[in-house]
């Protein structure tokens, strides 16, 4: 799976706070992944990551 920075990520659990929406900040062996509603960051495992994600929204704008 092609992950890149600045994509927003449709995962299948959401955060704490209700969100289930997260944007890259950070790839490689871990990503770290903010909350888009609250902030906060966390890192998690790629392999982890990816088992979670749904869908991966990306600005082909850019």
């Amino acid at each position: 799976m092609d992950i890149k920075l600045g994509d927003r990520l449709l995962m299948k659990k959401p955060h704490p706070c209700g969100n289930n929406v997260f944007i890259v900040l950070r790839t490689g062996a871990d990503l770290r992944l903010k909350c888009a509603e609250c902030g906060r960051e966390i890192m998690i495992e790629r392999i982890k990551a990816q088992k979670n994600i749904r869908k991966v929204m990306r600005d082909e704008d850019a």
